[in-house]
């Protein structure tokens, strides 16, 4: 777009911008440059590009050796392809005969010769280039290559632990340049929108913070003056609200984050978020930006999304899937058939019901009967009773209709069917019932519902199409939340900024538990990939959810609460959790595989061996001594 607002000027740049606006996103794709990416480089063209159009061109190639076959052919690869190298057999080329055979598999070379048409009959439709070949006349070893550690091969099945310590090795597979390719078009798109079209922007906002109340677990950076340390911000929190304060009115970052947390499958110790902030907006217009920012950096190759997204609220999430990121893409969702059961004498269901929040509910698993063992009943129900202490009551409607159960001989015809309506059941599916106080019995319904979706799909029947995404906006969470380790306490549903619901916020000097927040997840295919609020922006507001609902020390936040105080606009934002929705897009396993160089499970750098010891010496300066654990601590 940098030609566009130099030849076009200010005045056009309005026009165009009030034109796509004016159908709520940019047109996709805007304006497309083909990338030149073989300028300042001795290459002329890429492995990658070359087709029977370019058949008689002398060309450069630059690129590793991906394998040779029987000295009659190279295979050359790059970042964009491969393309199919004939060694001259004539004794005037057998200098370039011998560099190419005697040069170790994914060594660099430098070859350069003519583009022809491969012989008839040799063409390879699998590959892009597979209709021509390079006639070379010279070769040059750019760099020879040792004896690896796997195969560069990508069907090659490669242990994550050695992948991650030879990270700049696996970095050559296909699937990990596209993973990062894609993330870089996806950002690059993500500006774009945001910066040209919607005038975001694009603030710096420090590494080198201090502690923030609440929240996760940060790390500290020693400082050079005794006993002070810096944090590492686990977002931008603070700062993105302090630029609404300065006026900046619309802002965004790629940032960096941090949390001193562990890794999981979809954590790491570092992160990257795009954040976002804006004033004098509302819920709906941080949704309506969201949406339109994802339909316009969305990946074509991935097909097109459609907005506006779905919404749904907290309750209701809980209540049909079992939790606060549903996964859409497939039905079996949860039943309460306490009114069908009610009256039903099973013990087992009368004590439930008669307690406190008492309820039954139900899942259907379809075609269960067919695709799911005794066993793996059995063990979704020592699960959950290890997980939630709850006993499961599982029913299978056999093709004579007849009810396979504990639970049928308590059951009149009439209840049956009832039963098997409200749950929509049918022959070979199997029902698993669940009675108790109804959240526990809703989460896990809702782990016993993706289990089972899991079982399902691996014994053969398809219920989550790969290529869908479906993506769902979760919202009116409660504001606060019950201290796990002290119920008569609470803490934040999301963080101590979000401002309640304008038809709750009477009740938050009374009954703050009762209040719902201005909070909203963005939930894809099961996994959350945001997550943002409208901000309290009333310093008095601010102190009492601090001191009397959280019972925080302010005296941390006294900056934020004396520029709330300056003239604080309404202001409101997101974050989007970048590695998490590149992983889900391209289908990886892991955000390892999405980010470039990735911490381990337990928060380490295998390829560098970091974190690494400081010597006494390096730690003086900051005042600190480090004291080892113990042989039993350790144990």
């Amino acid at each position: 777009m940098r030609w566009l607002r130099c030849l076009c000027g200010p005045w056009l740049r309005r026009g165009l911008c009030a034109a796509l606006k004016a159908q709520h996103r940019p047109l996709s794709g805007s304006v497309a440059l083909e990338a030149d990416v073989n300028s300042f480089v001795s290459r002329t063209k890429t492995c990658g590009e070359l087709r029977s159009v370019h058949i008689g061109q002398e060309v450069t190639l630059c690129g590793w050796i991906q394998y040779q076959r029987q000295g009659q052919f190279v295979i050359l690869r790059d970042f964009q392809g491969l393309t199919q190298i004939v060694i001259p057999q004539d004794a005037a080329a057998s200098h370039v005969k011998k560099t190419l055979c005697d040069v170790p598999v994914e060594s660099v070379v430098k070859v350069t010769g003519t583009v022809v048409s491969r012989p008839p009959g040799q063409t390879n439709p699998n590959m892009p280039t597979g209709d021509i070949e390079v006639k070379v006349e010279t070769a040059e070893v750019l760099n020879s290559c040792k004896k690896l550690p796997f195969e560069m091969k990508d069907f090659t099945k490669k242990n994550e632990a050695l992948r991650m310590q030879y990270r700049y090795l696996d970095m050559r597979s296909a699937q990990m340049q596209y993973n990062l390719r894609l993330r870089s078009q996806m950002v690059m798109k993500m500006r774009e929108y945001l910066c040209n079209y919607y005038g975001f922007v694009d603030v710096e906002t420090p590494t080198l913070f201090k502690k923030t109340p609440g929240g996760a677990k940060e790390f500290v950076v020693p400082s050079r003056e005794a006993g002070k340390f810096y944090s590492l911000p686990q977002s931008p929190q603070q700062f993105k609200q302090l630029l609404m304060v300065g006026g900046l009115d619309r802002y965004f970052q790629v940032a960096r984050c941090y949390r001193d947390e562990g890794s999981k499958p979809d954590r790491q110790p570092e992160f990257t978020q795009v954040d976002i902030e804006m004033s004098f907006v509302d819920q709906p217009g941080i949704q309506a930006l969201i949406e339109g920012l994802l339909q316009y950096s969305w990946p074509l190759e991935k097909g097109p999304i459609n907005t506006p997204f779905p919404s749904i609220s907290y309750n209701e999430a809980l209540s049909v899937y079992g939790t606060d990121k549903p996964d859409t893409r497939f039905a079996m969702k949860i039943t309460d058939v306490s009114d069908v059961l009610r009256n039903v004498q099973m013990e087992f269901l009368e004590n439930h019901l008669s307690e406190p929040h008492g309820t039954i509910r139900a899942i259907c698993i379809p075609q269960g009967a067919k695709y799911l063992h005794d066993k793996d009943l059995s063990r979704l129900n020592e699960m959950t009773k290890f997980q939630f202490n709850q006993v499961l009551l599982p029913l299978i409607l056999r093709p004579d209709v007849r009810l396979k159960s504990r639970l049928a001989k308590f059951l009149n015809e009439s209840k049956k069917l009832e039963l098997l309506k409200a749950v929509q059941a049918n022959v070979d599916d199997v029902v698993v019932l669940a009675a108790g106080e109804q959240e526990k019995v809703c989460l896990t319904l809702g782990k016993v519902r993706l289990e089972a979706a899991e079982l399902l799909e691996a014994r053969g029947l398809p219920l989550r199409k790969p290529s869908a995404f479906h993506f769902l906006w979760v919202v009116d969470f409660p504001l606060f939340l019950q201290k796990e380790e002290s119920p008569s306490e609470l803490e934040s549903a999301h963080h101590p900024f979000t401002a309640p619901h304008p038809s709750d916020e009477h009740l938050l000097y009374t009954e703050p538990s009762k209040v719902r927040g201005q909070h909203y997840d963005l939930v894809l295919n099961g996994s959350e990939i945001g997550g943002g609020s409208i901000r309290i922006h009333n310093a008095k507001q601010q102190c009492f959810v601090l001191e009397n609902v959280l019972k925080e020390d302010t005296k941390p936040l006294a900056h934020l609460l004396e520029a709330l105080d300056s003239g604080a606009p309404p202001h409101g934002g997101i974050a989007l959790g970048l590695d998490r929705l590149i992983c889900l897009i391209v289908g990886a396993e892991s955000i390892r595989d999405v980010i470039a160089f990735p911490k381990s499970f337990k928060g380490r750098d295998l390829m560098s061996n970091a974190p690494d010891d400081v010597s006494p010496e390096e730690l003086k300066p900051y005042h600190i001594q480090v004291t080892w654990p113990s042989a039993e601590t350790q144990k």
